[in-house]
């Protein structure tokens, strides 16, 4: 028993005094995967957008990122993220402020007020980033994906007898996925894959009509009917069928502002008109309407047709004032009436005359109150209106007439 004590603490002993190994690199820091990835399609053009890493996989800050690289790859067969990065081409690439030093990092519960900001001259970590892609010459051709040898794969399914009809053919699709790269050019691990079907967009509506008042302008259009089935209506003295496959998406639109291409509609119309309430006189709006289709998650937008544009000029008069009254004092007709709300009311003027049929302006320039004492010769009745007068120098209706004289 004491022999077995001394052999192992011997062991001990020579393991305690041992060489000490070579130290261990450090490890390497790399960008998160880039999050909300998406894609939208108008017309020919591929628009994308994601959220720029701000931490790296070990949840340590800032990221280690330089730039995002956003790859692209056709095909009919379904593609993993890593053969879209490997075997298809770069589309795009954004460029991100880096840190200075990639191995000076805090923990995710540590204050950002401790973090050494990145730097450079490219988006902020943590802001959205945008590419866009238009789909011509290559990237509408396919792609055979080269399909890397792994041993322990199941050998493919033999051939069975199945139904008449083959399967449908899948669609060609563009695939995209986007990955942050480090200031050594490292590649963190990629977005999720985005797929962007390559088939026909919509069809885009016609110039919209454009209407206006002083509080909105009206912008209609005409229905876009979607795509007609492949199968013929069935004639007579024919069994009624089944159309094959699933009906087409419903068609809804989508607004915008063709001179900074701005959306003006938060949500897809379903219905064929729009009230936009920016109006300012003298100014052009000019819009453009696009029919839009979903598949799946994707949506596909027309092509942009013809803006329509309308400049707004001010032809609206104001209301004509309420509840006019006079109230005689010596010498002189006190009137008062309810002011007007118009944003861009100037003013009023009063007229007056011995009779309904003739009154004329007292003054040419617009007053602000909605008080008028007139000085008059006592025992004379006269008769007063009061007009409202805009900015642009429309005039209103005359309110209701008063008559009155003055005391003596």
């Amino acid at each position: 028993m004491f022999f077995a004590f001394l052999a192992n603490f011997a062991f001990i002993v020579a393991l305690g005094c041992g060489k000490k190994g070579p130290p261990l690199p450090p490890l390497v820091k790399l960008p998160t995967p880039p999050a909300n990835f998406t894609a939208e399609r108008r017309g020919g053009v591929v628009d994308l957008r994601f959220d720029v890493p701000s931490a790296n996989t070990d949840n340590t800050r800032p990221a280690n990122i330089a730039r995002v690289d956003v790859y692209a790859m056709t095909s009919q067969k379904s593609l993993t993220e890593d053969q879209i990065v490997k075997q298809g081409i770069r589309v795009a690439t954004v460029d991100v402020k880096a840190p200075k030093d990639p191995d000076k990092t805090i923990d995710e519960e540590e204050s950002a007020a401790d973090m050494e900001a990145p730097e450079g001259k490219g988006l902020e970590q943590g802001a959205v980033g945008h590419a866009s892609e238009t789909l011509i010459g290559d990237a509408l051709v396919p792609v055979e994906p080269k399909i890397e040898k792994s041993a322990g794969l199941p050998p493919a399914p033999a051939p069975r007898d199945g139904p008449l009809l083959p399967p449908r053919p899948t669609p060609l699709a563009r695939a995209y996925v986007a990955i942050g790269v480090s200031t050594r050019d490292r590649k963190g691990p990629p977005s999720k894959r985005l797929l962007v079907p390559l088939v026909p967009p919509p069809t885009a509506p016609g110039p919209p009509l454009l209407t206006y008042d002083e509080k909105a302008i009206a912008v209609k259009w005409d229905a876009v009917t979607p795509s007609a089935s492949i199968q013929r209506p069935t004639a007579q003295g024919e069994l009624a069928s089944r159309p094959l496959g699933a009906p087409g998406a419903p068609i809804s639109y989508n607004v915008y502002d063709s001179k900074t291409n701005a959306k003006l509609t938060a949500q897809p119309l379903a219905d064929t008109t729009f009230s936009d309430q920016r109006i300012a006189w003298g100014e052009e709006r000019c819009y453009i309407v696009r029919s839009l289709q979903a598949l799946g998650d994707l949506k596909i937008e027309s092509e942009a047709p013809a803006p329509a544009c309308k400049t707004l000029i001010d032809t609206f008069a104001p209301k004509a004032p309420a509840n006019l009254q006079s109230s005689p004092v010596v010498g002189a007709i006190s009137l008062i009436w309810d002011a007007n709300t118009e944003p861009d009311l100037a003013g009023y003027i009063v007229l007056r005359g011995t009779s309904p049929q003739r009154l004329e302006p007292m003054f040419n320039d617009p007053i602000q109150e909605t008080i008028f004492r007139d000085d008059v010769q006592p025992g004379i009745r006269f008769t007063y209106v009061v007009i409202a007068v805009d900015r642009a120098g429309n005039r209103s209706a005359p309110s209701k007439p008063v008559e009155d004289a003055a005391r003596e």
